[in-house]
């Protein structure tokens, strides 16, 4: 459900542009959710059939279908030496939403630390109330 734009800190919108730096796809080890339209449009663009993205790609965490990460916290699409998505065009809903998680928005302190570690967060297109939470609930869904 829309939140009313008077109890919401970013009720003006916020900029956002990634720069495709690869700070969101690597650290401490996590889960991207995917689900089996992801996995289809993963292996359509990769080339594979769906069996081999959700064996060789993802793992079950929680009951739940998460893309596969390495030791050091990487995505398993996360290219190192360019610094890269693999399946940018077609990467999950999580990441397609990505800032504009809750846990982002729950105030401004929470925003100035996303710009910490995100280069493209407070600069770039400028998204409206609505196309924040409209983000914001694909994932809260």
């Amino acid at each position: 459900m829309l939140s009313t734009s008077n109890e919401l800190w970013y009720a003006n919108g916020l900029q956002f542009e990634c720069t495709q730096c690869g700070n969101c796809c690597t650290g401490s080890p996590g889960a991207v959710w995917v689900d089996s339209s992801d996995l289809e449009r993963i292996a359509a663009f990769r080339e594979v059939d769906v069996g081999t993205v959700f064996v060789e790609d993802t793992k079950l965490v929680g009951g739940r279908r998460s893309l596969k990460d390495y030791a050091n916290g990487d995505c398993v699409y996360f290219d190192g030496a360019s610094r890269r998505c693999q399946i940018y065009p077609v990467r999950p809903a999580q990441c397609r939403t990505w800032p504009f998680w809750s846990q982002n928005l729950e105030s401004s302190a929470s925003w100035e630390g996303i710009k910490q570690v995100c280069p493209g967060a407070g600069r770039g297109k400028l998204y409206n109330l609505e196309q924040i939470e409209e983000s914001r609930e694909k994932l809260d869904a």
